[in-house]
C-alpha cells in the first residue's frame, strides 16, 4: 500500500536496530531469548500487527535468531503482511506452541517474556521449561521503547497536528441540541478526511456536569447553552497516538469557570516548567498539586483538586512510560514523550483538563502542540 502522509513511516533498518539494541541487552544478562506476543512491542521490533486471541502468535528474538511463532492456518496471512523479515515458523492445532519455542530455546536457557503476554502463554510456557526458566521481559523491552527516536517523535508530532485540527473544527460543530454522540462521530470523520488510520482511536465527548468525570459519563448528552465543553480525542499514524483535551464554554464563561480555567492553565504550564532533562518524573507531578493547593485546591488526591497522575507516556500505546505520578524516581531523559494534563475536578459541576503533549530534549521540553489560550477560544 502507498503511504499516503507527508512524514515518513518507521524503517526496516530502525527496526533491525532496534533488534539489535535487543539482543546485546539478552545477551549482557545472559538471557536466551525474549518471547514477544501479539502486542505492540511485536510491532516495535518486527513491524506485524496482530491481535490477541486464544492462540499464541508472536516472535521469539535471541541473541542470534529471530523467528516468527504462528498458527498454522494463519501463515498465509502472516506472510502477506508488512513486517521484517524472519522465518515463520508454524505450529498445527493439535500442537504445542510452548513446546516449539521450548525446543527452539534449547535446554537449560532462560527465556524472558514480554509482559503484555496472557497468563495462558506463561503458563503453557512454564510446563514445558519449568517456572525457574522464566523472566520478566517487561523492563528490558520498555527500556529500549521509553526514549523515542527522532522517526517516532516526528509520526507524533503529524497525528498530533491532525488531532488539533480536529479539535478546531470540532468546536464549531457544537450547537444547541446537538447530542455527544453526534460529535463522536463527527471527529470519527474529521480524523478520517485527514488520513488518520481508521479514524478517531477514541473520542470522550461531555457537556456541563459530566465534565467532572475525567473519562466521561455514561449515555448520551444533549449540549445546552452555557454547558462546558470537554472534548478528548486521538488518532494513530503508523501506530503512533496523538492525545489531545480542550475544555471550553461557547458563550461568556462565568467568573467560577474562567478563574478555574486559568488555574488549570497554571498547573500544566508548571509542569512544563518541571519537566527538565533529570528532574523525577514524580517531581514534575509535585509541581502542578503546588499550584492548585495555592489557591485552596486538593490537597493531595482530594476534590476539588487533581484525582489522578499529571502526566502519561505516549507511543505505540495510548498510556505507558514514563508515568508523571508521585513518587515515581524515574528521571526524565530526551526522547521522553508524554501529555501534560493536571485536571482539576469539582464534583457535580464541572471538570477541566487542558492536556497537551510534550517531549524531552537535551535542552529541555518542548510542546507537541500550543497549549489553549482561553476558556472561550482555545485554539487563539
Amino acid at each position: 500500500m502507498s503511504w499516503p502522509h507527508p512524514v515518513q513511516p518507521i524503517t526496516d533498518k530502525e527496526r533491525q536496530e532496534r533488534i539489535a539494541r535487543l539482543r546485546t541487552k539478552l545477551s549482557d544478562d545472559g538471557i536466551g531469548g525474549i518471547l514477544l506476543g501479539p502486542t505492540e512491542s511485536l510491532r516495535y521490533f518486527t513491524g506485524l500487527v496482530w491481535h490477541q486471541s486464544e492462540r499464541l502468535l508472536g516472535a521469539l528474538i535471541t541473541p542470534s535468531e529471530f523467528y516468527y511463532i504462528v498458527p498454522g492456518f494463519e501463515r498465509s496471512r502472516v506472510e502477506s503482511l508488512p513486517k521484517l523479515a524472519g522465518e515463520i515458523l508454524t505450529w498445527e492445532e493439535d500442537e504445542s506452541s510452548a513446546a516449539l519455542v521450548a525446543t527452539l530455546l534449547g535446554p537449560r536457557k532462560r527465556l524472558a517474556l514480554d509482559d503484555a503476554l496472557p497468563l495462558f502463554v506463561y503458563h503453557a510456557l512454564a510446563s514445558q521449561m519449568g517456572p525457574q526458566q522464566l523472566l520478566d521481559g517487561g523492563r528490558t523491552i520498555r527500556d529500549l521503547r521509553l526514549c523515542k527516536s527522532q522517526a517516532e517523535i516526528d509520526l507524533i508530532q503529524y497525528a498530533m497536528d491532525l488531532t488539533l485540527e480536529v479539535q478546531r473544527r470540532t468546536r464549531d460543530f457544537i450547537k444547541p441540541g446537538i447530542r455527544a454522540s453526534d460529535v463522536v462521530q463527527y471527529i470519527d470523520q474529521q480524523h478520517r478526511a485527514l488520513g488518520a488510520e481508521g479514524g478517531s482511536s477514541f473520542s470522550i465527548v461531555s457537556f456541563g456536569e459530566a465534565t467532572s468525570l475525567p473519562h466521561g459519563a455514561d449515555g448520551d448528552q444533549v449540549y445546552q447553552p452555557g454547558d462546558v465543553v470537554l472534548v478528548d480525542t486521538g488518532c494513530r499514524i503508523d501506530g503512533y497516538h496523538s492525545d489531545l483535551t480542550r475544555t471550553y464554554v461557547l458563550e461568556t464563561p462565568s467568573e467560577a469557570f474562567a478563574e478555574a480555567w486559568a488555574i488549570e492553565r497554571e498547573a500544566q504550564q508548571a509542569v512544563f516548567e518541571a519537566a527538565v532533562p533529570g528532574a523525577l518524573c514524580g517531581s514534575v507531578d509535585d509541581a502542578a498539586r503546588r499550584v492548585l493547593r495555592k489557591h485552596g485546591l486538593g490537597p493531595d488526591y482530594d476534590l476539588p483538586g487533581l484525582p489522578h497522575r499529571a502526566g502519561h507516556g505516549l507511543g505505540l500505546e495510548i498510556h505507558e512510560e514514563p508515568y508523571l505520578v508521585r513518587g515515581n524516581a524515574m528521571h526524565l531523559k530526551p526522547g521522553m514523550c508524554f501529555s501534560n494534563e493536571p485536571m482539576i475536578v469539582f464534583p457535580n459541576r464541572f471538570g477541566i483538563r487542558l492536556e497537551d503533549h510534550i517531549y524531552m530534549t537535551e535542552s529541555g521540553a518542548r510542546w507537541f502542540t500550543t497549549p489553549a489560550t482561553s476558556p472561550i477560544d482555545p485554539f487563539g
